[in-house]
């Protein structure tokens, strides 16, 4: 909205231009979501807090997490309202990007707002049913990958690229495309959620990884860039660069309630979107084995769980009784049962993540 007024502003006062400028705006962004969520957080808390809306916190987990049961949880709302708000005012609203990553990530974020809902609200402590959940996650996730395969414009769009090596792309049909669409952006809305099981854990990797996202969308936008970089030019993606930096600046100021002691958790209806959000952005600039790399914690903890689950149930079936590979999952639970502390934990896999989005970030050029 504020970029279609600088225009009609920028026909008489050429000094308006200056907002044609995607870094400029991305900039802005961040600031804008900044301050919207801090200014909107202690407020959200009080009433999070007045009505009721606390976790729970489960009896098998680690002892010392029983101390969090109360806090008031659903914060991702914030989150999900201050992007929303800022990519309208700062984003280009003819791009179709720009609505197809607001779809997703507002989409998963209703899943999972009704997932908490029913978990403090009605005290179900089961939430939105395991099929329920997958069905929604499914009908949104096959529509986003739907309409990336239907508006590609040509093959390179549509092409799995192949980190670190310059003329490695591998060309996917209707079937794979679609299917890997679907991996990704349901893969990467549970490894986040997955993963928010901690003080800080989830929100800072998420900023992280967006920041990052923002760069990639930037070059695959830019004609010359991208060719420079060689990587597919995508007209328009350009603009995501804006939306990915209200992510950050967003989840930057929410880390200030979410740090150790966290004053508020993000809940499903936080990481199941913002995880979505990562996942669409990368499938749109045809960089998802990228996004493996840099969100490669979101991953180890989402792989964690399936093998425990998974040898627990072989074990069991084979020999009667369940064995274990980890002292407890996801992956940060077991650390803190060998004696980690749960901020040990958290900057711990903070650097691990800075690590990983450099890595990332070096395939622009190492290629």
């Amino acid at each position: 909205m504020l970029l279609a007024l600088t225009q009609w502003l920028g026909e008489g006062i050429r000094t308006f231009n200056v907002f044609e400028y995607i870094t400029l705006r991305a900039v802005l962004a961040a600031m804008t979501a900044l301050f919207i969520t801090f200014m909107l957080g202690p407020a959200m808390i009080r009433k999070l807090t007045a009505y009721k809306i606390g976790q729970s916190v489960r009896t098998d987990g680690p002892q010392t997490h029983l101390a969090k049961a109360g806090t008031p949880t659903m914060g991702g709302a914030l989150i999900l309202v201050s992007v929303a708000i800022t990519t309208l005012l700062w984003g280009d609203l003819h791009n179709q990007y720009v609505w197809l990553v607001l779809i997703s990530t507002l989409g998963f974020g209703a899943i999972g707002w009704v997932d908490d809902y029913r978990k403090v609200v009605y005290r179900n402590p089961k939430g939105l049913s395991a099929k329920a959940k997958m069905f929604w996650q499914s009908v949104i996730a096959l529509i986003v990958a739907g309409y990336l395969w239907t508006h590609a414009t040509t093959p390179a769009h549509t092409e799995l690229i192949v980190p670190f090596f310059k003329q490695v792309a591998i060309p996917m049909g209707a079937f794979t495309f679609i299917v890997v669409s679907y991996l990704v952006i349901v893969g990467s809305s549970n490894a986040v959620n997955l993963t928010d099981g901690l003080d800080g854990l989830a929100i800072m990797p998420v900023v992280m990884v967006s920041s990052a996202l923002a760069i990639f969308a930037y070059v695959a936008g830019h004609l010359v860039f991208s060719k420079y970089l060689g990587i597919p030019y995508i007209r328009g993606a350009g603009e995501l660069a804006v939306f990915c930096a209200a992510i950050a600046g967003s989840g930057l100021a929410f880390l200030w309630f979410n740090a150790y002691p966290a004053e508020v958790f993000m809940g499903d209806v936080g990481a199941l979107a913002l995880g979505a959000a990562l996942g669409t952005v990368a499938m749109i600039v045809r960089q998802e084995l990228v996004l493996f790399v840099m969100g490669g914690v979101f991953v180890v903890e989402a792989v964690s769980v399936m093998l425990q689950v998974s040898w627990f149930k072989y074990t069991k079936r084979k020999f009667g009784e369940g064995k274990r590979i980890l002292l407890m999952a996801p992956l940060h639970h077991h650390f803190e049962q060998k004696g980690w502390k749960e901020t040990q934990v958290v900057v711990r896999f903070w650097i691990i993540t800075m690590l990983l989005v450099l890595t990332g970030l070096a395939t622009l050029k190492l290629r």
